[in-house]
């Protein structure tokens, strides 16, 4: 066991190593196995390129045995006699390494010339022989020493007799192997060679393959904390492209995240900077007297509530952002938002004393949104407040199914929108304040709906229409299972 719960098994040595190991190892590793068994093969082969060779030499010993082998006519009996001088025999061997052993056996299976301690054959002729000849090759032992044996069936006639006399001729084995290592060094030779090739193309190559690895890496290295450009990188191999391409994304969302952290500061410090300022006149001038004290609290109170309304929306912003990096979003009923909503805001329309229509359909049946519970009732807030906020005596909510998407639509009858507001609707701070807004509302639905992926629009509707005024609507993909 490792200490300290360190895992040191062969998974976590082999993600050690280098992309170039890597390579080396997969690569190099099966050309050594090949060659390797390859080399054996080639051993294999030389040896029964050697038995063929040899064998030849082997039957033709033994069928030189049997061309002085003679019948011999004793009283009545014919028997078979054979003159065999180990001299006739000299002509096979080939040098010193080698020696020849036979053996002659009669009609009966005496003994009629050779070696006695010769093991006798006790196979069968093959079906097809190699050779035209009654002759069967097999390996054996002879005094402890291997040995490869010819038998061949020898048939002897004359005008007084015939009979198959049995031939066997065994040869030891040194001059069989020794031709067999040096066809085998000489194929290894020219292994050695294709593989030492080999080594030096796959090291140019994986060297050349790894080389936009290696550039790759030292620019991504080089680089400070700051810089989140992207990767820049045309020639590294197709197979580092998704990697590359999943990077510059990555590198995408931090630098949206800390643009949008920079922007949040940014606005922040100045948009906070107006109300303190005012409120600090403000306590300043009832310090002094300027103004008599209820009218002093009632701007200090109006200033503090503008400050805290402002600051809300700010971080509802920063939030929008914090739930845009998340993944896998819950499925929130965005019909039972809206009425819940409707019946909050209920006494600020009854204030108003608006014409006020909620329509959630048939039987206010769920509409599910993949998205969190917070948004969607950040999103209907802020849109309900600016339609409140500007309608004169009509407020419309609608919520309705349609080809695969949730569609509210806000409607209210009141100024539009100013022509020169159209370029920058839905940017922050850029909305008129003159109804006591903060010019964020609508930057907050923009970016909640642009996070779940929808689309949000703001239609003026002009005197074309039987009343004037301004359609909100958003458009949010319905989730697939059902809502809670």
């Amino acid at each position: 066991m490792s200490r300290g719960g360190a895992d040191t098994g062969p998974d976590v040595h082999a993600a050690r190593l280098s992309l170039r190991a890597r390579l080396l190892l997969g690569i190099l590793v099966p050309v050594l196995a090949l060659v390797s068994f390859n080399g054996w093969s080639l051993y294999r082969q030389a040896l029964q390129a050697a038995d063929q060779a040899y064998d030849r030499t082997l039957l033709a010993s033994a069928k030189s045995i049997g061309e002085m082998l003679y019948l011999v006519r004793e009283g009545e009996r014919v028997r078979l006699h054979a003159t065999v001088p180990y001299a006739a025999l000299e002509a096979f061997e080939v040098d010193n390494r080698s020696r020849l052993y036979y053996r002659v056996t009669g009609f009966d299976g005496e003994l009629l010339s050779g070696f006695s301690d010769l093991p006798r054959w006790q196979g069968r002729i093959p079906d097809r022989p190699p050779y035209a000849a009654l002759v069967d090759f097999y390996d054996g032992q002879y005094q402890g020493v291997p040995v490869r044996m010819a038998v061949l069936l020898q048939p002897v006639a004359s005008e007084i007799g015939q009979g198959m006399a049995t031939i066997q001729v065994a040869e030891t084995l040194e001059l069989r192997r020794t031709l067999a290592r040096q066809l085998l060094l000489e194929a290894l030779w020219h292994q050695a060679l294709l593989v030492a090739v080999i080594v030096l193309v796959v090291l140019w190559v994986v060297q050349r393959a790894t080389a936009p690895v290696r550039r790759l890496s030292e620019e991504v290295e080089a680089r400070d904390e700051a810089t989140l450009a992207p990767i820049h990188a045309p020639d590294a191999p197709r197979e580092l492209q998704p990697l590359i391409a999943a990077t510059n994304a990555v590198m995408a969302r931090l630098e949206h995240a800390a643009a949008q952290q920079k922007r949040f500061v940014r606005d922040a410090s100045h948009q906070l900077r107006t109300p303190l300022a005012v409120l600090k006149v403000q306590v300043q001038s009832a310090l002094r007297g300027d103004v008599p004290p209820r009218e002093a609290l009632q701007e200090i109170a109006a200033t503090v509530e503008r400050a805290t309304q402002l600051a809300n929306q700010m971080l509802a912003l920063a939030k929008v952002e914090q739930l845009r990096q998340q993944r896998d979003a819950p499925v929130s009923n965005w019909a039972a938002i809206v009425h819940a909503l409707a019946l909050e805001l209920s006494a600020l329309i009854a204030q108003r004393g608006l014409d006020f229509e909620l329509d959630l359909g048939e039987a206010a049946a769920p509409v599910p949104v993949r998205a969190h519970e917070w948004a969607l009732r950040e999103l209907t807030r802020n849109l309900l407040h600016n339609a409140i906020r500007h309608t004169r005596t009509l407020l419309l909510v609608r919520l309705e199914h349609a080809d695969g998407q949730a569609v509210l639509t806000i409607r209210d009858d009141g100024p539009g929108i100013a022509p020169a507001q159209r370029a920058h609707l839905f940017e922050a701070f850029s909305a008129s304040t003159s109804a006591g807004g903060t010019g964020l509302g609508l930057a907050i639905c923009h970016e909640i709906v642009m996070s779940l992926g929808g689309h949000i629009e703001l239609l003026d509707r002009g005197a074309a229409d039987r009343v004037e005024g301004l359609d909100a609507v958003v458009r949010l993909a319905l989730a697939d299972n059902p809502a809670p």
